[in-house]
């Protein structure tokens, strides 16, 4: 049957998908614009499940801030591929997400997928479109949401790679800003030293009580003096995680305490997300993958192709 270019063309439009990707859909609909559209998004959502389980440790993170700069979330997209993560839709998917989640204040990847964009689509099934389109596996895979008594300071690392958001009262934008710059650059892990978790604490004074027992100049001290090294060595481990205990990367003669105090601020919570971070990622040789790629695609080729008899 004879397909028009236009017929194509509004096809295009409506999946993003290739030229004769749609042609043949169209073909095989009859002509007909819908129910080809409808048979691509089916095939597309069957390719996404296909590509659930590939590891996906690539991607960006975004933020996004209410008009009145209180309120902002901080969003994890991941594709299999810094190639994908770079692309124009990755990127515009990444941004309406989080759009969409500032406007929802969703503060889970479940309720976030539930979200329905501007084009009317939730935001899982616009991903699995994706996937359809791009070819690799996407996801959505942290949110965190911040608010704040005065402003909520925001930085995302040149790279897209690096982000965080800080929940400040008083002092003022720049302030918070510099805060959130401190954070993707220090990775700070609690506030302050009272708020390091109670395990690690108790690791830390493990390891230390081990170094000062097994040191020959150490041990032969008095059990208080060793005491002291030991709760030394563990203060300093607990406070180089500490936010408040950091030298503030702009100015290497002040702590953030000290930051603090001077602009009669306090910072309330932080978010930080690095791309990946916990992700195994699957490593190999790519050259050896796409050698054995273009090996099956040429043995494919050979065995459709029967040899000329003579």
């Amino acid at each position: 049957m004879n397909i028009t270019a236009d017929a194509v063309k509004q096809l295009r439009e409506r999946t993003g998908a290739g030229m004769m990707e749609c042609k043949k859909a169209l073909v095989e609909a009859n002509g007909n614009l819908d129910t080809a559209a409808e048979n691509m998004r089916k095939a597309g959502l069957a390719k996404a499940d296909k590509k659930a389980s590939r590891v996906a440790a690539e991607g960006v993170v975004v933020i996004e801030k209410s008009a009145d700069g209180k309120t902002g979330v901080l969003v994890e997209v991941n594709s299999e591929t810094d190639f994908v993560a770079r692309g124009d839709d990755f990127r515009g998917f990444a941004t309406d997400v989080a759009k969409a989640a500032l406007a929802a204040q969703a503060s889970s990847v479940e309720a976030v997928n539930g979200l329905k964009l501007a084009t009317g689509e939730t935001v899982d099934d616009k991903r699995r479109a994706l996937i359809a389109k791009i070819g690799e596996n996407l996801t959505v895979r942290r949110v965190a949401l911040v608010t704040a008594p005065t402003v909520v300071g925001a930085y995302v690392h040149t790279d897209n790679k690096k982000a965080a958001m800080v929940a400040v009262e008083g002092g003022d934008a720049e302030l918070a800003r510099d805060l959130a710059m401190q954070v993707v650059a220090s990775s700070p892990r609690y506030l302050t030293p009272a708020d390091a978790p109670a395990d690690m604490v108790a690791k830390e004074r493990e390891i230390a009580t081990d170094q000062v027992n097994n040191d020959a100049a150490n041990s032969k001290k008095p059990p208080d003096i060793r005491t002291k090294i030991i709760e030394g060595r563990v203060r300093k481990a607990v406070d180089e995680f500490a936010l408040s205990q950091q030298v503030f990367v702009k100015d290497g003669e002040t702590t953030i305490d000290k930051l603090l105090a001077r602009n009669k601020a306090a910072v309330k919570s932080f978010e930080r997300y690095e791309v990946g971070a916990g992700i195994e990622k699957k490593t190999g040789d790519f050259a050896a993958e796409v050698m054995e790629q273009v090996k099956a695609a040429q043995k494919k080729e050979d065995e459709s192709d029967p040899p000329t008899k003579h």
